[in-house]
Parts: structure tokens; C-alpha cells; sequence
């Protein structure tokens, strides 16, 4: 799957809006997208007509090796996230190999990293959307929050804040997935697992 350098890249956090879930484990998408819309400078704006809130940059060295990309978080809540991310694929014309999707992921360790192009949706609602929508051959940043607790349901875990001892790792975990993120767009995947897949 080529891609010229020319294209943009779609890099979607994925998450649920409103101030209720910004904490939450499964929101750890929408907090890498934050941190790296406040490394290119930029504020969020509602996205014409898609369901998203999307910033455009670039990522990467000045010149030649910087990148066009177009950050988003989709406003539809996680499981509808397919439509709003096919939106903008279709507007700003991005080939899907060319989209990175960050989330949350039961089955790593909490604060680890996992990097991949295509695959399964392992029963997170968001890809299951986005590979509905456009098929599987998208990369994915997986930030791993573990398993629940006992009998936890995981509907429960997920949507629920991350605790006070994994918040004390919070920020080092989101710069990491940010830097794994810019890796993957400037450098590559294998570049990128090699250095992030820990």
C-alpha cells in the first residue's frame, strides 16, 4: 500500500465527547490528539459537516520532512466513530493507510504501546465503526489501560477514570503515544515499532 508523501495523514483520537468522559480509559485517545494539537499550535474547530472536531498542521522537522496532517476527534460518541472519520477521509482526501487511529486497549499492560496496520477490532466499539466504515488497512496506536479488576464488567472499567496511581503515570503515557504517533508519520511503522512497541 504506497502512499505519496504528499498525502495528508488522518490521525483520529478516539473517545467520547462531553466532560463527563474526558478522564476516562477510554478516552486516552482523545488526550494523545489534545497533547499533539497543543505540539503544532492549534485549537480544535467543528468540522463542516462531519460529526468531528478536526485541526490541520504539520508534524515533524521543518522541510521536506514534515508531514500534512489533519487532527480529529469524532463528536459522535465511540461506536458511531466509522461516519465522521469517513467524512473526513472522502474531504480531505486521505488514503486509508494514511489513518492512525489512537485507543485503548484491554489486552496490553497499562502504559504500554502496541503499533500495527490493520487487524481485528478485538471488540473495541470504535474500530469495529471505523473498519466497518472503510475497511481494516488503517494503522492503530494501542494504548494499552489492562484488564478490569475481579468481576468488573469491561463496560464499566472503560468508563470509568483512570485511578489515582495510573494518573501519576498519566502524562508520561500520552507524551509517549504523541511522540509513538509523530514517529509513525515521519519515520514509518517499522521505525515506529521498533522504537515505541515496548
Amino acid at each position: 500500500m504506497t502512499t505519496a508523501a504528499s498525502d495528508p495523514w488522518l490521525i483520529v483520537g478516539l473517545g467520547n465527547p462531553g466532560p463527563e468522559y474526558a478522564m476516562n480509559r477510554h478516552n486516552v485517545g482523545f488526550m494523545v490528539a489534545d497533547l499533539l494539537a497543543e505540539r503544532i499550535g492549534g485549537k480544535f474547530k467543528r468540522a463542516g459537516k462531519a460529526q468531528a472536531q478536526v485541526l490541520e498542521g504539520r508534524i515533524g522537522p521543518a522541510g521536506p520532512g514534515s508531514r500534512r496532517v489533519v487532527l480529529a476527534k469524532p463528536m459522535s460518541y465511540m461506536n458511531l466513530s466509522g461516519g465522521p472519520v469517513n467524512a473526513l477521509r472522502d474531504f480531505y482526501k486521505v488514503p486509508v493507510g494514511n489513518i492512525v487511529a489512537v485507543h485503548d486497549e484491554l489486552d496490553i499492560d497499562y502504559a504500554t504501546l502496541r503499533l500495527k496496520l490493520g487487524g481485528g477490532d478485538n471488540g473495541h466499539n470504535g474500530l469495529k465503526s471505523m473498519t466497518k466504515a472503510m475497511g481494516p488497512d488503517y494503522h492503530r496506536v494501542r494504548c494499552g489501560i489492562g484488564r478490569p479488576p475481579g468481576r468488573m464488567q469491561v463496560a464499566d472499567f472503560v468508563l470509568k477514570d483512570f485511578s489515582s496511581a495510573e494518573r501519576k503515570e498519566l502524562d508520561w503515557f500520552v507524551d509517549r503515544a504523541a511522540d509513538a504517533v509523530e514517529c509513525l508519520v515521519t519515520e514509518g511503522l517499522e521505525r515506529a515499532q521498533s522504537a515505541y512497541n515496548s
